[in-house]
């Protein structure tokens, strides 16, 4: 899903919607401060790891619609589907009603966001960059639904199994690593992404950790100077072995290739420590014996 990767933030002035009271304010990653009723009963997710979210903190039965990605829980795909993250059907949204929309800031675009605004329909913005962004996006979602202990929990539980892991890492050699999205296309993760931070708690470092942005497309010749230790694929149909370019880098010649599945590494939900053990489990398998 390297969609979902490559649209810039969007961002956008404080904006509300009126809707009958009683309502409340929650201020989303974007600095908006966002009203809503204080008990929503119907949303709509477009990202998969908003959805996931949702259907953690146990508000899954609010969701009246989801986008064509949103595929885990099993219990998502029966939801109604409102096209996917980059265009969703914006008549369906308005038909469906919902007093709240959740978006990812990767996967939206600024006319889409104008559109939700000229309906009165409010919208909540996440933009995770880091692990520690990722507990405030569930943390915010259990906010909105009220389910605040419920996704306590599940941040407690996260945060174990973190620490766990950098205990098992801590004194290991950093390994430099290079995270390939798309073989063809070279993208890559930047010093802005979620997923850089993901490398370091797993006791690497990625080469491409100080190129800006989150989610940039290198060069070959830029590539083929990294020289990586090791390389890791986020496994889909189109990055299933590393491009050529690699042919000579430790990495290649060392075995040191490992393919993680895309779903945990690249959405911003609690399946992201799975990801992260599979991750450190790869960098540092002694660690884990």
């Amino acid at each position: 899903m390297l969609c979902a990767f490559l649209f810039s933030n969007c961002r956008r002035e404080n904006v509300s919607q009126p809707p009958s009271a009683p309502t409340r304010e929650i201020t989303d990653d974007l600095g908006r401060r966002v009203r809503l009723p204080e008990k929503v009963s119907s949303a709509i997710s477009l990202a998969p790891n908003l959805t996931e979210i949702v259907f953690a903190v146990g508000a899954g039965d609010k969701l009246v619609g989801v986008t064509s990605y949103c595929d885990y829980p099993a219990a998502a795909q029966k939801i109604q589907r409102i096209g996917d993250t980059l265009t969703p059907n914006i008549e369906n949204i308005i038909a469906l009603k919902p007093q709240i929309v959740l978006i990812s800031t990767a996967s939206q675009v600024e006319n889409f966001t104008r559109t939700l605004d000229a309906q009165n329909i409010a919208y909540f913005v996440t933009n995770p960059n880091s692990l520690d962004d990722i507990y405030k996006s569930i943390n915010q979602i259990g906010e909105i639904f009220g389910s605040v202990e419920k996704a306590g929990q599940i941040v407690g539980e996260m945060k174990r199994r973190v620490t766990e892991i950098e205990t098992r890492t801590k004194t290991t050699k950093i390994v430099k690593v290079f995270v390939q999205i798309d073989k063809n296309s070279l993208y890559t993760v930047g010093k802005d992404s979620f997923m850089t931070d993901l490398v370091r708690q797993a006791g690497g470092e990625s080469v491409t950790k100080d190129v800006a942005t989150a989610y940039p497309k290198i060069s070959k010749e830029t590539a083929l100077a990294l020289n990586p230790e090791a390389i890791i694929l986020s496994d889909s149909e189109n990055n299933r072995e590393p491009n050529e370019v690699f042919a000579n880098s430790p990495a290649v010649k060392n075995g040191r290739v490992y393919k993680i599945n895309a779903d945990l590494l690249s959405r911003p939900a609690p399946r992201i420590v799975d990801g992260l053990e599979q991750l450190a489990k790869a960098l540092h398998p002694e660690s884990f014996e």
